[in-house]
């Protein structure tokens, strides 16, 4: 069967008009996803947490950051809570531990930072000069290991219960590092990864760190 120029022509006029109905229904629908679609949120970093005290019970370290407890009946909990929590946060530290804290009587809190030094973390305790010598006091055992701590030397306390994390980020609260505020008081200590809050406690540790010198207190 012959081909006539006009078929032809229709042919190749409908082709190419059914391509151009394709690229506008293409264009069309590009434009009403983009313009319609619901954006997926992205996921935020957490930028806060607050633990909240007294807990039931001591957590038990060597469960929570340690090889696993292997004892039977073991009496501190394996159930997570507030301190096993606070556990976690001061084992992330990879450079540096800033600790100002009241009074330091947990031997738990004391053993992660003795652990932290051991591998090379820079740890530097402040504490009221007064409850260095109370019962249980951790400041001994801390100072044996090496880690420096400074103390105010003052009639008034050094009453900050604050630590900053590898300049990361700042835990600050009620808190002290005592088994009273774990399972007794009711105490809060926050989280914040917040940098402008981070850089003004670390410039206050860095302040009192230096104003609690013990050479400045030689006559």
């Amino acid at each position: 069967m012959a081909v006539t120029t006009g078929g032809i022509i229709k042919t190749v006029g409908i082709t190419i008009a059914f391509g151009l109905i394709s690229e506008v229904c293409y264009q069309s629908y590009l434009w009403w996803k983009k313009k319609y679609r619901t954006p997926i949120p992205k996921k935020k970093k957490q930028e806060c947490e607050v633990l909240f005290f007294p807990d039931n019970r001591v957590a038990c370290k060597s469960h929570f950051i340690g090889e696993g407890c292997g004892k039977l009946g073991c009496h501190f909990s394996h159930e997570p809570n507030s301190l096993s929590k606070l556990f976690e946060y001061l084992t992330k530290a990879r450079k540096s531990l800033d600790v100002c804290v009241f009074v330091f009587t947990c031997s738990s809190l004391a053993d992660i930072l003795v652990e932290a030094h051991k591998k090379g973390v820079v740890v530097r305790v402040i504490t009221d000069d007064e409850q260095v010598d109370v019962s249980n006091s951790q400041i001994w055992k801390l100072r044996k290991e090496g880690i420096i701590v400074r103390t105010d030397r003052s009639s008034f306390f050094m009453h900050h219960k604050f630590v900053v994390v590898d300049q990361a980020f700042l835990m600050n609260g009620s808190f002290n590092w005592t088994n009273q505020a774990i399972t007794g008081n009711q105490e809060n200590l926050m989280i914040t990864y917040s940098t402008d809050l981070v850089q003004q406690y670390s410039q206050e540790f860095d302040k009192l760190w230096k104003q609690f010198n013990p050479q400045n207190f030689i006559s």
